[in-house]
Formats: structure tokens, C-alpha cells, sequence
């Protein structure tokens, strides 16, 4: 078709411009990198949460008291932290890397150093001890967790929601998310279980080993951020109006599917970390040798591929809702197992506890990530915006919340079960009957609290058939928009 100039000459109609691509579907490296991103984050956080107490113990000579109280009381600094970051993250624009990648990019190697400061205290202060390594462990762990972790952990988690909006993808990169954690979580427990077994009555010798190993964490997990980084792509539609702060507290009040998951992760993670605090205890004192720790945790990490094969499945069949409460059920035999079962004459028990803890955990963490994936799509259906990051933000702080009570608890069961830190920094054995201890109290704390986070999320109110009329309803008001 041609059209004629004014001048009289005539002219080709002028092309109109083509509809922008659809999102495309995620390929294997998409999903890998996604994966490598939270295996990077567990060389940090994770090592906290497995060995921190353990190195506070047994090298610094630090009651596990005073360490359960810390991982209490920084979680009130995160209060703070979670949603002024996640505040930060909605309100930037989008740029050449996308709007979540630069924070990642910027604050990454500082998390990494700052892990590696933690397990470095009698490298720098030989002779540290009493106050002054409770105030080193206390400034580390608040840098490392509370400031770089936030501010690399929530672009990270807030990045799903933008990388695909397929329920099934969505799965599918939670799951990969788990995979990506397990593996990190298993390279730690085979990495550092021989440094503790070779150095159970060396704490010089095992200071120098992690101080090592940390900082080689340190260029591993630079490399994992980097393939995160250029291996995903944010491609979901999102409204261009700024959001307000008016706009991320309306996501604390009125966003009902959030306010039931963070309730249940919780009460679920409270056990899980209280579980995961005792478990190299468990391992070293109840089942008598620190390799146990490799071989419990290699258990637990073997689920994660029995239950990410199946997160597609079960989100298609039964939905994210009924699947965490089957998979949690997992949980409660496995902590049935490690409560009652004879781990001291049979220690080969141990794995088989751990792994059906490891079921409920990774089903129920993966489907967590999905889940609150789903938030973020039900607060724009209510309040017409978009906050990936403050819906993460909010999320991520109850998280951690609960992996800082069980941090306590953890702590707090230790003393209960008659511990002495005193007696491990000197390489002396434990009083008779601190084992059995331990080992009642780590069974009866993960089992009680996932039948609560049990109890809370058979209530969860955004059911599969919901998501479905929201996001087609966020779809249609998108088209209707007036450009």
C-alpha cells in the first residue's frame, strides 16, 4: 500500500511497529545460574547457621547461651535493615543490568569478606576472649548478615517474580534454587566435617583450617554471583508508575497470603534452625564422630533430588498449598527418628533421620520461594503496584526471625542439655547424659514447631484457582491501561 506525499510523489506507507516479544521460556542456563546465585548465598549464611555456634564453642570458648541470644537479637537490626533495602530495591529504576542485578553486582564480595571475618576472630585477635570476642562476633555477624546479606539476599529472591510468571516455571526455578543450596550445603558439610574431625581437640589447628577455607569461599562464591548475574534475565511486564512508601506499607497490611506464609516460615524455620544449630552436636556427642556430620548432612542434601523432580508435579496435581503440608508431614517422622532412635549404638539412624527432615525441608522450602513468588502477583491485584522487593523484604525478615528464635532455641537447648563451652575450648569431654540430651531436645523442638507451621498453613487462603483469576485480571487491566 502506498500513500501520496503532499508534494504530490508518492510514498510507502510507513511500517507499523511490531507488538514487543512475549516472555520467552527459561532455558537450562537460566535456571543454573538462578541456582548458582543461592549456592553462593549459603557459603555465607548457611555457614553461619551450620558452624558458627560450633566455632564460638569450640575455638573462641563463647557459651552457646550468649550465641543464641546474638542470632536473637540482630534479627532486630534486620527488622530495620529487610525493609529499608527492600524499600531501596522497588523504588530504583531499572537500568542496563536489569533492576535487581546491580545490587548483587555491588554488595556481593563485601558479603563474602565479612563471612570470612567471622571465622577469623583468633587470627586477628590472637588472644581475644570474654567481652571483647562476644563484641567481634556481634559486629562480624551483623555486617555479614544483617547489612551485605540483605542487601544481595533480597534483589536475589525478589528477582523471581520478574524472570517468569509460568506457575510451572516458577517451580521449576524454586526448585533450582534448592538444588543450587543443596549442593553448597553439601560442599560444606564434606569441606569443613574433616577439619573438625582432625581438630576436635586443636582449636588453634582449627582456626587456622576454616580461616583458610573461608577465604577460598570467597573467590568460589564471586564466581557463582558472576554467572547469576549475566546468566538471567528479567523479562515479566511491570506497571512503569514509581512505588511509593504509602504503596510498600499497604503491602505489610494488606497482602493476606504473605501474612500467612511468614507466619508459617516462621514457626517452620524456628525448628529447622534449632535442628540445624544441634546438628553437628549431634553428630560429634551423640553418634560420637564429627564425620557424621558429612554423612547426616549428605542425607539431608539427597532429598533436595527427590523433591525437586516432584515441586513441578505436585504444584500441577494437588497445588503449592497441599504440597507443604505433605512434605512437612516428612519432616515430623524424620524428627521422630532423631528424637527416639538409638543414634549412640546405631549411628547409621542419624541419616536416615536427616533425610527424611531433609523431605520436609526442601519440599517446604521450595515451595516457600513459589509461594511467596504468588505474593507479589496479589499484591498488585490489591493495590494496583507492583513491590517485588518489599513483598520480599517482608518475607525474608520473617525468615529470618525464625531462623534467629531457633537460633536461640538451639542455643538455649545446648544449656538446658548441660553443655559446657568452657570444657570443649579445652578439649575436655562432656558431663554423662549431655548427649541423650541433646538429642531428645533436637528431635522434640523440629517436630513441635513444623506441626505448628502445619497447623497455620492449611489456612492459607491464595489457592491455585486464585492465582489463576488474579494474574488473567492483572492481565486484562494492563492492556486496558491507557498508554
Amino acid at each position: 500500500m502506498s500513500t501520496v506525499h503532499p508534494g504530490g510523489a508518492a510514498m510507502a506507507a510507513p511500517t507499523p511497529p511490531s507488538a514487543p516479544a512475549g516472555p520467552r521460556t527459561l532455558t537450562l542456563k537460566n535456571y543454573l545460574a538462578y541456582a548458582a546465585g543461592d549456592a553462593a548465598n549459603n557459603l555465607s549464611f548457611t555457614m553461619a547457621g551450620m558452624f558458627l555456634i560450633l566455632y564460638y564453642t569450640n575455638v573462641v570458648g563463647v557459651e552457646g547461651a550468649v550465641i543464641g541470644t546474638m542470632f536473637l537479637v540482630v534479627r532486630f537490626v534486620d527488622a530495620i535493615t529487610d525493609v529499608a533495602v527492600g524499600r531501596f530495591v522497588d523504588a530504583k529504576k531499572p537500568g542496563r543490568l536489569g533492576k535487581f542485578k546491580p545490587f548483587i553486582l555491588w554488595f556481593s564480595l563485601p558479603l563474602l569478606v565479612t563471612s570470612w571475618a567471622i571465622y577469623s576472630a583468633k587470627i586477628v585477635f590472637p588472644d581475644i576472649s570474654g567481652g571483647a570476642a562476644v563484641l567481634y562476633m556481634y559486629l562480624t555477624y551483623i555486617l555479614m548478615g544483617s547489612i551485605f546479606y540483605t542487601l544481595v539476599n533480597i534483589p536475589y529472591g525478589s528477582m523471581a517474580p520478574s524472570i517468569t510468571q509460568v506457575p510451572a516455571e516458577r517451580g521449576k526455578l524454586a526448585a533450582f534454587r534448592g538444588y543450587g543450596a543443596a549442593i553448597a550445603i553439601l560442599a560444606l558439610a564434606f569441606i569443613i566435617a574433616p577439619q573438625i574431625r582432625g581438630n576436635a581437640e586443636n582449636p588453634e589447628a582449627l582456626q587456622q583450617s576454616l580461616f583458610i577455607t573461608t577465604g577460598l569461599f570467597v573467590v568460589a562464591g564471586m564466581l557463582l554471583y558472576l554467572f547469576l548475574v549475566f546468566g538471567t534475565q528479567e523479562q515479566v511486564a511491570r506497571p512503569s508508575a514509581t512505588v511509593s512508601l504509602r504503596d510498600s506499607l499497604r503491602t505489610l497490611t494488606s497482602n493476606k497470603p504473605l501474612i500467612w506464609l511468614s507466619t508459617g516460615a516462621v514457626l517452620f524455620l524456628t525448628g529447622i534452625t534449632a535442628f540445624s544449630t544441634l546438628g553437628s552436636y549431634i553428630a560429634i556427642y551423640v553418634q560420637q564422630d564429627a564425620q557424621y556430620i558429612a554423612w547426616n548432612t549428605l542425607a539431608q542434601t539427597l532429598a533436595i533430588f527427590v523433591v525437586g523432580p516432584l515441586i513441578p508435579t505436585v504444584v500441577r496435581t494437588i497445588g503449592k498449598r497441599s504440597g507443604y503440608l505433605l512434605f512437612g508431614s516428612g519432616g515430623i517422622v524424620g524428627a521422630a527418628i532423631l528424637g527416639l532412635a538409638p543414634l549412640s549404638e546405631t549411628p547409621l539412624l542419624g541419616p536416615v533421620a536427616f533425610f527424611f527432615i531433609g523431605i520436609g525441608l526442601n519440599g517446604v522450602n521450595t515451595l516457600m520461594w513459589a509461594l511467596e513468588a504468588d505474593c507479589v502477583e496479589y499484591g498488585e491485584w490489591v493495590t494496583g503496584k507492583r513491590t517485588e522487593g518489599t513483598t520480599y523484604a517482608v518475607f525474608s525478615f520473617t525468615r529470618k526471625m525464625g531462623q534467629a528464635i531457633g537460633g536461640f532455641v538451639g542455643g538455649l537447648a545446648l544449656t538446658w542439655a548441660g553443655f559446657s563451652a568452657a570444657s570443649a575450648s579445652s578439649g575436655e569431654s562432656q558431663a554423662e547424659g549431655v548427649a541423650g540430651n541433646i538429642q531428645l531436645w533436637a528431635g522434640g523442638l523440629v517436630a513441635g514447631f513444623i506441626l505448628a507451621s502445619l497447623l497455620v498453613m492449611a489456612a492459607y487462603p491464595l489457592t491455585e484457582g486464585k492465582f489463576r483469576e488474579i494474574t488473567e485480571d492483572i492481565a486484562t487491566r494492563r492492556t486496558n491501561a491507557p498508554s
